[in-house]
Order: C-alpha cells, then sequence, then structure tokens
C-alpha cells in the first residue's frame, strides 16, 4: 500500500498530526476547535453524561424551603451544578425568590468554573478553594466556626466528597442541593475503542476536564490498564487535566499529567500545546523532525505515513542516528511476515513519503539509519 499523501501545511502548527482524544461530555465543541486550531486531529469520545435532574421534587422542595429560610453561607461545588439550580428554580417559578434569599448568603466556590457560575448569576464569591477540592472548603469553614449556622451546599453528581458530614459534625444546618446527575456514556464501546486505540499507541494526548470522567475512563481502561498507564509514564501517551481535582485518578495511577496553572479549558489547551512546541525534535538534512501518533512532521510540513512507515521511523528515531538492522525493521513492521523484501519496500516507501533520501541512509552490509546531527 503506498504511502497517505503529505499534507501541504508550511509552518505547521506547534501540534500538527497529533491526534487528541477529548473525553468530556459538555463544551466538548470548543475544546475540538481549539485543538484543531492548533494543528490537532481531534476524536471526542464522552465518557460521562450530565443528566439534569430540573423537575426533581426534592431539589425544588429544598429550594423553597431556603427561600422561605434563607441559609447563612452557600457552597457551590461545581458551575454546571450552580447553574443548574438556578435554571430549575426558574422553570418552577421559584427563581425570583431564590434570588433574594441569596443576596445576603456568603458564597463559597470550589474552584474558578464554580466562581464562574456564581459571578454570572450575579453574586459574589466571597472564598474560592485555591487547590479546588472539597477538603480546603471543610477547613476554611471549621476555621469560620459554622455551629448553628445554615449552610446551602450544590455538590455534583457523584456525592458530597464529606462536605455534608463534616459541616453538620461542626454544628452546621446542611441544605444538600443536587442539580444534575452522572449518567453513563452516550456509547460504551466507543469508550472502550477509545482505550484499545490508546493501549495501542495511536493517540498523543488523552484530554480530562472532570474527575468522574477520568475515573470512568481509566475504570474502562481495566483490560488494558498496564499498557495505558506505562504509556502515560513514559510519555508516549500523554494526560492533560483541567484542575488539580481532575489530574487527581492520574497521580493516583502514578501519572504526572499536565494541568494549567488556571483551571479553565483555554489554559488547558494551551498547556498542551506548549508541551508540544517545546519538543525539541530530530535535526535532518531535510530539516527537523518530529514524530506524532499517526504521522510526523519534517521540516513544518505534515507527514502522513502507513502503519508499516510509521513503525519504522519511529524505530530509526528511537535510535536516534544509530544503525537499525534489516531483521530489526521487519520485527517492527505489522504482521509477521519474515522476508527480508518486506523491510527493503517499508523503508524506500517511508523515504517516499518523507520527499528527501537523504533522513534515511543505507548503511551498507548492515542496515539503515536516521541522518541526524550529533
Amino acid at each position: 500500500m503506498a504511502a497517505l499523501p503529505e499534507l501541504l501545511m508550511p509552518d505547521a502548527p506547534p501540534m500538527a498530526g497529533c491526534v487528541v482524544l477529548v473525553t468530556a461530555d459538555r463544551r466538548a465543541d470548543q475544546l475540538t476547535a481549539l485543538f484543531q486550531r492548533n494543528g490537532a486531529i481531534v476524536r471526542h469520545v464522552p465518557v460521562v453524561s450530565h443528566v439534569p435532574i430540573t423537575d426533581d421534587t426534592e431539589l425544588l422542595d429544598r429550594t423553597a424551603e431556603l427561600i422561605a429560610d434563607p441559609p447563612d453561607l452557600v457552597v457551590s461545588t461545581t458551575g454546571i451544578g450552580f447553574r443548574g439550580w438556578l435554571e430549575a428554580a426558574d422553570a418552577a417559578g421559584l427563581g425570583q425568590g431564590l434570588s433574594v434569599a441569596l443576596r445576603s448568603a456568603t458564597m463559597i466556590a470550589r474552584g474558578s468554573k464554580s466562581r464562574g457560575a456564581i459571578q454570572a448569576a450575579g453574586y459574589t464569591a466571597d472564598w474560592v478553594a485555591p487547590g479546588e477540592t472539597a477538603s480546603e472548603i471543610i477547613a476554611e469553614l471549621t476555621r469560620r466556626d459554622v455551629a448553628g449556622k445554615r449552610i446551602a451546599v450544590q455538590h455534583h453528581g457523584t456525592g458530597s466528597d464529606g462536605l455534608d458530614e463534616s459541616l453538620q459534625a461542626a454544628g452546621a444546618k446542611v441544605i444538600s442541593l443536587t442539580a444534575y446527575r452522572l449518567g453513563q456514556a452516550p456509547d460504551r464501546e466507543a469508550v472502550a475503542e477509545s482505550v484499545r486505540t490508546a493501549a495501542a499507541g495511536q493517540v498523543d494526548v488523552v484530554v480530562f476536564t472532570s474527575a468522574p470522567g477520568a475515573l470512568a475512563w481509566l475504570k474502562e481502561a481495566r483490560c488494558e490498564y498496564a499498557d495505558v498507564a506505562a504509556r502515560m509514564r513514559d510519555g508516549s501517551l500523554l494526560g492533560a487535566a483541567v484542575g488539580p481535582v481532575t489530574a487527581a485518578p492520574l497521580v493516583e495511577l502514578g501519572v504526572q499529567p499536565l494541568v494549567p496553572d488556571r483551571s479553565r479549558l483555554g489554559a488547558l489547551v494551551r498547556t498542551v500545546v506548549d508541551h508540544y512546541h517545546a519538543l525539541p525534535g530530530l535535526d535532518t538534512p531535510a530539516g527537523r523532525l518530529h514524530l506524532r501518533r499517526t504521522g510526523a512532521v519534517l521540516d513544518g510540513r505534515v507527514v502522513q505515513l502507513t502503519p508499516a512507515g510509521m513503525a519504522v521511523l519511529r524505530l530509526l528515531a528511537e535510535r536516534s542516528g544509530a544503525v537499525v538492522s534489516r531483521a530489526e525493521v521487519l520485527a517492527a513492521l505489522p504482521g509477521s511476515s519474515r522476508d527480508n523484501h518486506a523491510a527493503e519496500v517499508a523503508v524506500s516507501r517511508l523515504r517516499e513519503s518523507l520527499r528527501d533520501p537523504r533522513v534515511v541512509r543505507t548503511v551498507v552490509k548492515r542496515g539503515y539509519c536516521l541522518d541526524v546531527a550529533s
């Protein structure tokens, strides 16, 4: 099979040729557009779904309770949850009453998304957890002495993270609210396939925007866990998380994902882009060479390769100028061929794809090597 055609992209963007797996359910279109703008190939596979419960009787009953007896403090743990709560109140005709009840309350946000939702609704976040964790909120409110205080706690879809129990133990009256729950992935088989392709080395970056999403993907990865974890640890599969809470499941796995300084989607994309922009690459007679999962960037030009061509180029790049024998090339090729001619054909087609025969040199009676600067 002939090599795939070269993408004529002079001055290729930093992520040209990179395959990015976006696992988000919400705002995936925004993430996709940002990565594509930087040259990436994006695969979107949501691993959880957000199910609104705006007509939930318990949620509305507790909202009415807060209107009748306004809270002293309000804790928002997620932006989507806070917005969903206000939308549910509006839909039930309770919006104006809730707005009045919240005006006098102290607002506590678990992170930047919660703070953004609070501000968008016309309120002010009086305190924001710097590390975006429930434990920080517990420590702060315990320090403030909340005994006898009425505290409304808006939760995310997976539980209270110990907030309710700790605040109750400190003597507070807690009104617990959940405006959405997390459901299963829309396509479970697609999630399983995304894990298999990541384990097989066909993905450059996996992007996570929530801790439940990261947990769900890693749980799905249990059959391929060793391969996925190994690739993340050696850097051949990059994990990226929007914030420290989202990163926690990866850190527990022994992986240090990329995490932006600010927990925003734009900052997350910039952090990943900066990572690829800073990669050194290999200097060849035809220009600088960068490897991606499905191809390469040579002197600012994106070159898409067949699986055989990619296997050969990756092997040569790993040796960084050292000679690779025909037997080693043959062993790296997909399939089970034992014909040395297959190795020669694969190298020949790789040269055609790179459009410069100087990049891959033949070393007589020994094999092949990349011509790279020492």
